[in-house]
Parts: structure tokens; sequence; C-alpha cells
């Protein structure tokens, strides 16, 4: 059974930067020699489809990845080993390299990596392709904006509001239209029609999200949170810097599968979308006897006010 899980994002820091880049060395090309220690062997399907999304609001805002001084050559050694990747990795190593993880997963295709070694300290990183939602960029070209657009919403699609790793499925098509792959039974896995992502972070164009299907009831609560909501949390800033824009179905286009959208039209711009779809076990609800972290004290049978299951507030 194949499950996807795909994460990631980030967002362009400066108008006067139209282009965002970030640059690694490919399987075909090599990896950067590795120098701090064993490079990590590739994971097999399952380990890196299980559990995977949950980069932090921080990795999706200005100062998780910034676009000063990245030059645009793709996600290609040569952009990777440049002084100014370097420069801007060293800002927050930490940080970056969950980034860059996600960007790596999102736009480079599975069985290919690509590695860095941190000048500074030694340290070496490699990560794995998955999605290969950005075929060109991924082989050294310059990012096409069909490419931006998947690669902005597949970061989005896996920032998670309280940095979790929640297992997820994501849906649609690569910047060649050609569709992310998907069986039967990861549907049935997956079955919560969670929420809709587009938007361009490389063109500063913002970054939104959706609600797919029905919202969440009041007595339910999500991990994830960002795109499956109520219709009352739709309305504030969940996980900014992501804008709630509502429901999917009032600006995407449904591909004729009825499984995720093709295309989502907001601000007068038409952007490429990913899809999510989530596990039943991921919604919790008041009433089962657990306080979950996303629930609260009270008096109530909603989540934010659940006495079953944390009682009343002392």
């Amino acid at each position: 059974m194949e499950i996807r899980t795909k994460r990631a994002s980030f967002m362009a820091s400066s108008s006067q930067m139209a282009t965002l880049v970030l640059l690694m060395g490919s399987v075909a090309c090599g990896p950067l020699e590795n120098a701090g220690g064993p490079i990590e062997a590739p994971l097999s399907r399952e380990q890196a489809l299980a559990g995977d999304n949950g980069l932090s609001i921080n990795g999706l805002s200005i100062n998780g990845l910034s676009i000063n001084g990245l030059s645009i050559n793709g996600l290609s050694i040569n952009g990777l080993a440049s002084a100014d990747f370097s420069s801007w990795f060293a800002q927050d190593a930490a940080l970056n390299a969950g980034v860059m993880q996600y960007v790596v997963k999102c736009a480079v295709p599975e069985g290919e990596s690509r590695s860095y070694q941190d000048p500074s300290t030694g340290a070496s990183y490699t990560w794995q392709g998955l999605l290969g939602l950005a075929p060109g960029w991924a082989s050294g070209q310059r990012i096409t904006e069909a490419e931006e657009q998947l690669v902005s919403a597949c970061l989005a699609a896996h920032v998670n509001k309280y940095g979790m790793h929640v297992p997820l499925s994501v849906l649609g098509r690569t910047a060649q239209q050609q569709s992310i792959p998907y069986t039967a039974e990861e549907l049935q896995s997956f079955p919560r029609r969670e929420g809709c992502f587009f938007g361009n972070l490389f063109r500063s164009e913002g970054l939104f999200a959706g609600t797919d299907g029905a919202y969440l009831n009041d007595d339910e609560s999500s991990p994830r949170a960002c795109g499956l909501t109520t219709p009352q949390d739709a309305q504030g800033a969940q996980c900014s810097p992501l804008g709630h824009v509502g429901s999917c179905e009032a600006f995407c286009t449904l591909d004729p599968s009825g499984v995720f959208y093709t295309e989502c039209t907001y601000n007068g711009r038409t952007y490429l979308p990913l899809t999510t779809r989530i596990r039943s076990e991921d919604v919790y609800s008041c009433g089962d006897g657990v306080c979950q972290f996303t629930e609260s004290c009270g008096t109530g049978t909603q989540a934010s006010s659940c006495l079953s299951d944390c009682g009343a507030c002392e």
C-alpha cells in the first residue's frame, strides 16, 4: 500500500527578489563529499511516507527561508556549494535543514537525494526526494512559475501549526501535469478530506489554505489545523502566514476524478494547488474520553470547552 505524505513550506522575503532558489546536487551528479560523518541511507517508501509532515510555521515564514543572496541555479550542486547558500543556511542551521528536507521532498523525484556539507561545522546533510513536483528545477534549470506554485503549495500543505508529525495524503499534479500516483488503499486509509493549498512564495504572492468538504464540528479538533478547521477558526489567523480562504469549492476546480483540485483562482490569479487528506483518527472529538492537546477544560461539549474529556477549569 502506498501512503503518501509530503511536507514543507517557506516564504520569499523581499519584493526586490523575484525568484527563490535552493540548490543541491542530484544523485546523478554525485553528492557532496561527506566529511562530517556517514550520510544517511535513503529511506524506504514506508519510512519516507509515515508521519512525514510537521514543518513548523517558522519554517514557512520569512525567517525560515530568505531568498537574499541565493543564485538561480536550480537544485544543483553548484548552487548548494555556493557561498550564498552557505551564508543563508548558517543563519539557523537546524531550522533551515528542516526547510530543505521539505523542499527536496516536494521538488525532487523519489529515488534521488540532495546533500550538503556545512563548511563552518563540517556537518553533513542528505535530503531525500519523493514527489518530483518540480522536475526542471530539480535537474538544475531555472524554476518555472508552475514549479514555484507547486513547491509553494507543497510546503504549505506540510506546515503543522503545532510542529507535529501527522500522516498525510497529498494529491494533485506535477508541473508536467502528471498526477501524483495514489491507490484506492491510500484513499481508504486517509478518508477525511482536509484541504487545498496554493500560492507562490517565490513571488511574494502569499500562501493560502482552504477547507475541502465539510468543516469541523464544534466538538471536533485536529492536530493539523491549517486546512481542516471550524468555520469560526477559519476566520482567524490560525496558521499565519497562511491565509485561510474558506471553502476550497469556492475557488478551486476539481479534477474529473473528484479526488483533487486542478487549479484555484484567488485575488485575480490562478494557481496550481495540492489537495490533502488525513486519517479519521487524526480528527479528535470531545466526548471520546481523552483530553487532547487541541481541547480545553470547561463546562460544555465543544473542543474549546470539553467537560467530559478535560474536566471543569479550576
